[in-house]
């Protein structure tokens, strides 16, 4: 195994377990996630992979890179919605983080790991919902359900897209 091999697998290796940890809280992970993804474009780029999966890989790290900056910037005019005078849908801005996160999990040059992983957490974006349900319950804010659901969402849309990888390419044989 050449040189370029080893460190294309190493950060590889490290994008993927970066973004995973990045995951468990999509908002404030993002300063996780936005690092992982980039390692994960190096790692393709070093490994010589085919073109297809450095130029996605490439594309889902500027994707998050640009829904990461929305989020900062976002955040640093005091959020959206409520009492915050901007309206809600400037929270769109953010839809290439996660668009560019979830691509990365289960798109082509992704370990099965990563996939089985993806699955967790779409898994856990969903008791996400749950717990938020519980409180509005308690609470009786019926605006917090909105995030809720886009969370579960994406929950439910990366389970369905690494399934969908998992079961398209066979395991490995020993």
């Amino acid at each position: 195994m050449t040189d370029s091999r080893r460190w294309s697998n190493l950060l590889s290796t490290c994008g993927g377990i970066v973004v995973l940890l990045g995951s468990f809280d999509p908002l404030e992970g993002s300063a996780l996630i936005l690092p992982g993804t980039g390692l994960l474009a190096l790692g393709s780029y070093l490994g010589h992979e085919d073109r297809r999966t450095i130029t996605y890989r490439t594309w889902s790290f500027v994707l998050v890179g640009l829904g990461v900056g929305a989020l900062m910037g976002l955040s640093a005019l005091g959020g959206v919605g409520g009492s915050s005078g901007h309206s809600a849908w400037w929270a769109l801005l953010a839809a290439p983080y996660v668009i560019g996160w979830s691509i990365d999990i289960w798109g082509p040059g992704s370990p099965r790991w990563l996939s089985v992983a993806g699955i967790a957490i779409g898994v856990w974006y969903l008791s996400i919902l749950g717990m938020m349900l519980r409180r509005t319950a308690i609470e009786a804010h019926p605006r917090t359900i909105v995030p809720a659901l886009a969370i579960a969402a994406i929950g439910i849309a990366t389970i369905v897209a690494c399934v969908v990888r998992l079961r398209k390419e066979p395991p490995p044989t020993a």
